[in-house]
């Protein structure tokens, strides 16, 4: 062997050594980056769960809230199902708009003036901050209805608001990671591009839609300050979105933790960990329901 077939070799030697260094302190880097973001959670999880799963009972769950945070007795029962309400009638108006949306943006807009304009106003919305939607849907709505203006579909209105960009967006990615191959088969076989949106496109992507709209789902469900100007607070269960207060468990969370007294935080922490539970229920179910019914 040669003196350059020797220096050749060791270079390359060189440069795998150093590729492989390099290698391992980016992983490195990527596992601590995952370790320092799941500890905060972890943290989180485990005090939520070890101060809010002792006050769970049936009674907990569906009494009434109590008249006075001094009072130990009370359960959460209102608060849940404002929550039901409010969420559900937000994500039956912005999902919907959402998807139809992302679907003009990306299969006819694309690059038009109009759907970059959409897309722009879409990206603006989303970094608005959450209490200036509240006070929009409190200036637009309760104010002119007066007294009869604090109800759930209020704040449901607002919380469909901040959830439309993020359906959007989200929708609207995964749409562009179908392949365009699929597009072009259906309507080689003589489908219109309606049709071929409906049967392939949005059936390809539903996973990736349904992960997106539980995203926006489980922030409009956590959402505290647009409820504190559209729906008032109620103490008994109210199941009509269109008369009368409400209240959210988000909402009830906020009014009880930063009181003085036992009871109420305590409370505030079973609260807590009823929204996660019903947050995670919801996601699991979505998830199952996407990989149910997604093209293979």
């Amino acid at each position: 062997m040669t003196a350059a077939s020797h220096r050749s070799g060791a270079r390359r030697r060189g440069i795998s050594g150093r590729r492989r260094a390099a290698n391992a302190l980016f992983t490195g880097a990527v596992y601590l980056a995952v370790a320092l973001a799941a500890v905060p959670l972890a943290l989180l999880v485990y005090y939520v769960v070890v101060n809010g799963a002792r006050q769970l009972s049936v009674s907990f769950l569906t009494d009434s809230l109590p008249i006075s945070v001094r009072r130990k007795t009370g359960g959460i029962g209102p608060a849940i199902v404002g929550t039901l309400l409010c969420t559900a009638l937000a994500a039956l108006m912005a999902i919907p708009l959402g998807v139809l949306g992302a679907v003009y943006l990306n299969e006819y807009g694309r690059t038009s003036r109009t759907a970059t304009t959409l897309r722009f106003l879409a990206n603006v919305l989303a970094g608005v901050p959450s209490i200036v939607m509240g006070l929009f849907i409190y200036t637009i709505f309760v104010l002119r209805f007066q007294g009869t203006g604090r109800i759930a579909f209020a704040g449901s209105l607002a919380l469909a608001c901040l959830m439309l960009p993020i359906v959007i967006r989200s929708t609207e990615e995964m749409l562009r990671l179908v392949p365009a191959n699929l597009r072009e088969a259906s309507m080689a076989l003589g489908a219109s591009q309606s049709r071929t949106i409906l049967t392939v496109v949005l059936p390809a992507a539903l996973p990736g839609i349904t992960s997106g709209s539980m995203l926006a789902v489980a922030r409009a469900a956590g959402e505290t300050a647009p409820v504190l100007f559209t729906i008032g607070f109620a103490t008994r269960l109210n199941w009509n979105p269109f008369s009368g207060p409400n209240t959210t468990l988000a909402q009830f969370i906020f009014s009880n933790a930063g009181q003085p007294y036992p009871a109420a935080v305590s409370r505030a922490w079973g609260a807590a960990f009823t929204l996660i539970v019903l947050v995670l229920l919801l996601t699991a179910s979505a998830r199952f329901i996407a990989a149910r019914f997604s093209v293979r």
